[in-house]
């Protein structure tokens, strides 16, 4: 199943901007640990395998290069950079094509979290990247989660995370980033990388709250959060939050060129998934409180 596509870099031209800055440094200056999440998953890997191929590529980075690193990430058959899923670990004594060794396999388990140590002990001549996420028997990709990346799993991961070997790349592709513990997470960079399938996305009770927010003084925060805070709890909270973040993808799609206000919104949008998430926990934190960081952290940059 082939995942790579070589027009990434027209659907998110600001996100390959921003890791070819870090690539193209002398000092290879990105983490070590990053972590994508959003609606498509298909989208995360393809510009997983772009970045991949920008940290190995031998000749001038360019999409159309074709030396040999390139050519293997664009084929999916570079030595060094994996797919990793519950479904593509190598077992011990036996092979990713074995259908027996795959088979009604829940998760990524503790035995091939010590083959990812295991192989990470032997030198490499590649930048190695690791692309871990989910997959069905017919090769759809699927995001991590808690049940298919388990905790035991994750943990006995954790230190390879902190600190992996010279020229290693983890990249975790899931929803939401709540679907994957907070150890990981605060390990890795995340980035938010919108759909690119055209959704029906509603925004209809918050565009009057929000229109424009960005150009909202400082000194109106309160009134803003007033406002909101009305609209969260005279409606479901977690509609609210989700038409927020509607109403930013769609503002992102219409700002592509406005390269701040693109990497505002797109910092907002972690700022809302914070709040989904606070307001998810058990007991959930006061509503009043969430919206007030949300307003701030929103309006007073």
């Amino acid at each position: 199943m082939q995942y790579y596509n070589n027009e990434i870099s027209q659907k998110y031209p600001k996100l390959l901007e921003y890791f070819s800055g870090g690539i193209f440094d002398e000092s290879k200056n990105i983490s070590h640990c990053l972590l994508f999440w959003g609606p498509d998953i298909l989208s995360q890997c393809e510009l997983a395998l772009e970045v991949a191929r920008l940290l190995n590529c031998s000749e001038d980075k360019s999409k159309d290069c074709n030396c040999l690193n390139c050519r293997w990430v664009k084929e999916q058959a570079h030595p060094a950079v994996k797919i990793y899923t519950r479904l593509d670990f190598k077992e011990a004594g036996g092979s990713s094509d074995d259908e027996d060794s795959t088979k009604g396999k829940k998760n990524i388990n503790i035995g091939q979290a010590k083959a990812i140590i295991n192989e990470l002990a032997v030198t490499s001549d590649y930048h190695r990247v690791y692309i871990f996420c989910d997959r069905d028997e017919d090769g759809n990709l699927l995001p991590l989660n808690q049940m298919n990346f388990p905790e035991a799993t994750s943990n006995a991961l954790l230190k390879t995370f902190e600190e992996p070997p010279k020229n290693t790349t983890f990249i975790f592709l899931t929803k939401d980033k709540s679907d994957i513990i907070s150890t990981v997470v605060s390990r890795a960079q995340a980035f938010f990388v919108p759909g690119v399938i055209d959704e029906e996305c509603d925004y209809s009770l918050v565009e009057g709250v929000l229109g424009n927010y960005w150009t909202i003084a400082r000194n109106d925060v309160l009134e803003f959060e007033n406002n909101l805070l009305k609209l969260v709890v005279e409606n479901e909270p977690k509609e609210i939050f989700a038409q927020i973040q509607n109403y930013m993808l769609a503002n992102i799609k219409a700002n592509l060129d406005n390269k701040h206000l693109y990497y505002r919104l797109m910092e907002d949008l972690v700022y809302v998934e914070d709040a989904k998430r606070q307001i998810s926990l058990t007991p959930a934190m006061n509503l009043q409180t969430v919206v007030e960081n949300l307003c701030f952290k929103m309006i007073l940059k």
